[in-house]
């Protein structure tokens, strides 16, 4: 799952870009998600979700045709992030805003830093323009950062990596993290980079645990494998 930021000031066309992008990706056969970063309530005064939560709900889903959650608290992109991945199968998600990422962005007003990959001036594009910049997106945008630092990939840190993917300089690929990311381990929604070896050996040793326990016979094949472990205070 790969992440790009659509960043600029208020009234510059962002979400313009952000929908013109997830309309080109999801035309190139992508799975696209998208995150809104706003100061607004997303709930309406007066629904029966907003009731719930006015009630003292900590959290309200809404199911039916469409699914949302709404948590009374701000939570860390991070989270959200490793979130949306346990839930969907995506290839990219677009987010609006949140400037301050270490992520791919794309700028609607000019100004730049190290993840910059563009800028460009929404209000001036014609409907074509959207598709070298889709290339772009392809090219140059990375998922979630590992943090392992490992320096099998050539460079002295995964944020010195990423700024080179940036750059067109370096290709995800290279990651030694990624590539073999069969495991993945989470704690408190940080991840911890695991070596091919240790990956291996947990696998093995989780699977040949659950091969032990009774099943029917489609739990015994599984795509993907989950194991919580809280620790609570006796």
């Amino acid at each position: 799952m790969k992440i790009l930021a659509v960043v600029g000031t208020k009234n510059t066309g962002k979400t313009t870009l952000v929908t013109m992008l997830v309309q080109e990706l999801v035309k190139r056969g992508h799975q696209v998600g998208t995150i809104k970063h706003t100061h607004h309530d997303f709930d309406l005064e007066g629904k029966d979700t907003w009731k719930h939560r006015e009630a003292g709900a900590r959290m309200v889903v809404g199911s039916g045709e469409s699914t949302f959650f709404l948590i009374n608290e701000s939570i860390e992109l991070d989270k959200i992030l490793k979130s949306i991945k346990n839930l969907e199968d995506l290839d990219y998600v677009i987010i609006e805003g949140f400037k301050h990422v270490d992520y791919p962005k794309i700028s609607t007003t000019g100004d730049e830093d190290d993840f910059t990959i563009t800028s460009v001036d929404v209000f001036n594009m014609d409907p074509e323009d959207v598709i070298p910049l889709a290339d772009l997106v392809e090219e140059r945008s990375y998922g979630l950062i590992p943090g392992s630092d490992c320096g099998e990939c050539g460079f002295d840190s995964c944020l010195d990596m990423a700024k080179a993917i940036i750059r067109g300089e370096a290709v995800e690929e290279k990651c030694k993290m990624k590539k073999f990311q069969e495991v993945e381990l989470f704690i408190d929604y940080v991840g911890i980079p695991l070596n091919p070896f240790v990956q291996d050996f947990i696998k093995k040793s989780i699977e040949g645990m659950v091969s032990s326990l009774k099943m029917d016979d489609a739990q015994k094949s599984p795509e993907k494998i989950e194991l919580t472990i809280r620790n609570v205070e006796d």
